[in-house]
C-alpha cells in the first residue's frame, strides 16, 4: 500500500474560473469510514477502478482495513487515516490533514461515502473551495436530533449520490434534498465472477457438506454481517414458522461477520434455542467463493428492518440466477422486479412487509411450494436484470458522468489546478 507525503502549498490569488473539458484528466479524494467489506467499504474499491480505468487518479482515505490492498491493485493510492472516529477533535484534525493532501495531490473534488469521514470532508472542500459529493448506501436512523443533524451531513453534497431509487426517496422526503442535486447510480456487480455457468461444482458440494445439507434439503441463504438492521431475528421466527407447519427439508444460513461489537449475536443464539431452531439454523463463517455459496442456495433473503437501496447480495445472488425474497425495506423495485410493480411474467423474487416474520414464512412457503422450472425461470429473470442494469460498464459511465458534471458545474477549474497551471 502506498502512501502519499502531506505539506504545505502557498496559496495564491485565484484567477476567473474557466470552463473545462469534462474528459481532462482529474483527481477524486475518496474518504471512507473503513476499508473492511461494507458497501461504502466496497464502493470505494469500485470508484478507485473506474477513475483508473478512465485514465483518473482516486486517492482513497480511510482506516486500514482488508480492502486497503485492493484499492491500490485497482489502480487507486490508499492514504491511512482514521476517519471513521466521531471525535470532534479527531474529526477537526482530520479535516486539516484531507485540506493538505487535496492542495498536495491538486484533488478536484471531495467525495465521502460515511458520515464521520463526510463531516471533516465538507470542511476540507469548503475551505478549499472544491466540490463536495456524497454517497448513501443505506438509509440511517434517525432517534433523536442528535442523530438527524449528525446524519445530515451526508445530505449537505453539492451533488448527493443514491445507489438506489429508494435511497434517493428517503433523501429528498427527509431532507429536502432538491432532486436535482440527487443522482442514482447503482451498484456494478462482477458478472465474470457471479456466472451460474463458471461455478465449480465440487465447491458448491464442498459448502454444503459443511453446511450440514443433504442433496433434498433447500437452503435459505442470508448474506451480510450480523447486525440488527439486517433482520437477522425475522428470519429466525419465520423459520419457526416454517417448522410449526411441518416443512421439512430446509436449513436457513447465515454467512457473514460478527464484530463482536454489539450484544446482538447473543440476542440472536438466545432466540434461536428460544424457538427451537437450533436445528434448521446455521450460523456460518464469511465465505471466499460467494458465487459458490449462491449456487448451493435455495432462496436468498433479505429481512432488512432498515432501509437498504441496493445490497450487493441481493444483486450478486439475482445474478447467480438465485430466487430471492426481500423486505419493502431490503431492496427497491429498481433492484428486484416483484409484484404488483411488474406483471407475474416478469417477477424475479417476492417482497413481504418488513419486520413481519409471519409475511416472511408465507412467502418462503409459496416459494418452495413452486414447481422447479418455475423457481428457476424467476431467477434467470432476475439474472436478466442484473445483467442490463448492474454491469461495470453502465455503472462506470453513469460515474464519469456525475463527476463531468459536478466539475463543470463548479466552473471547470478547481483552485488546486489553477496553482498546478500557473
Amino acid at each position: 500500500m502506498s502512501s502519499l507525503p502531506v505539506r504545505e502549498t502557498s496559496s495564491i490569488e485565484q484567477p476567473a474560473p474557466a470552463r473545462r473539458n469534462p474528459r481532462d484528466s482529474y483527481c477524486i479524494l475518496i474518504v471512507t469510514p473503513t476499508l473492511d467489506g461494507g458497501a461504502a467499504d466496497a464502493g470505494a474499491v469500485e470508484l478507485a477502478r473506474i477513475l483508473h480505468e478512465a485514465g483518473h487518479r482516486a486517492i482513497v482515505v480511510s482506516r486500514a482495513g482488508r480492502l486497503a490492498a485492493e484499492v491500490t491493485a485497482v489502480g487507486g493510492t490508499f492514504v491511512a487515516l482514521d476517519v471513521a472516529s466521531k471525535n470532534p477533535i479527531v474529526m477537526l484534525r482530520n479535516a486539516a490533514v484531507l485540506m493538505r493532501l487535496a492542495r498536495e495531490q491538486r484533488c478536484d473534488a471531495i467525495h465521502a461515502l460515511g458520515r464521520a469521514g463526510a463531516w471533516s470532508a465538507f470542511i476540507a472542500a469548503r475551505l478549499s473551495r472544491l466540490p463536495f459529493i456524497t454517497s448513501w448506501y443505506k438509509g440511517f436512523r434517525e432517534q433523536n436530533l442528535f442523530k438527524r443533524t449528525y446524519n445530515g451531513i451526508m445530505a449537505r453534497g453539492d451533488r448527493v449520490v443514491a445507489v438506489s431509487e429508494q435511497i434517493a426517496q428517503l433523501i429528498n422526503d427527509r431532507y429536502g434534498t432538491p432532486w436535482d442535486k440527487i443522482a442514482v447510480v447503482p451498484l456494478s456487480i462482477d458478472l465474470a465472477r457471479f456466472d451460474p455457468a463458471e461455478v465449480d461444482s465440487a465447491a458448491v458440494a464442498d459448502l454444503r457438506h459443511a453446511w450440514g445439507v443433504r442433496r433434498d434439503t433447500k437452503v435459505i441463504l442470508i448474506v451480510g454481517r450480523i447486525l440488527r438492521r439486517k433482520g437477522h431475528h425475522v428470519a429466525v421466527k419465520a423459520v419457526q414458522r416454517l417448522k410449526d407447519m411441518g416443512l421439512k427439508d430446509f436449513l436457513c444460513v447465515f454467512v457473514g461477520e460478527d464484530r463482536g461489537r454489539t450484544r446482538y449475536t447473543g440476542e440472536l443464539w438466545d432466540l434461536v434455542l428460544a424457538t427451537g431452531t437450533m436445528d434448521v439454523i446455521r450460523m456460518a463463517a464469511p465465505v471466499a467463493d460467494m458465487a459458490a455459496a449462491y449456487a448451493a442456495a435455495s432462496v436468498v433473503v433479505s429481512a432488512a428492518i432498515q432501509p437498504e437501496g441496493a445490497q450487493r447480495a441481493i444483486l450478486e445472488a439475482q445474478a447467480m440466477a438465485r430466487p430471492v425474497i426481500v423486505s419493502d425495506l431490503g431492496a427497491g423495485p429498481d433492484v428486484v422486479l416483484t409484484a404488483p410493480a411488474v406483471p407475474e411474467g416478469r417477477v424475479a423474487g417476492l417482497r413481504f412487509p418488513a419486520g413481519d416474520d409471519a409475511a416472511l414464512g408465507t412467502a418462503l412457503l409459496r416459494l418452495f411450494s413452486m414447481p422447479e422450472p418455475t423457481r428457476a425461470a424467476m431467477g434467470l429473470r432476475g439474472r436478466d436484470w442484473v445483467l442490463g442494469h448492474f454491469n461495470a460498464a453502465t455503472v462506470a459511465e453513469q460515474t464519469l458522468r456525475l463527476y463531468d458534471e459536478v466539475l463543470a458545474d463548479h466552473g471547470g477549474r478547481t483552485p488546486f489546478r489553477q496553482i498546478k497551471q500557473n
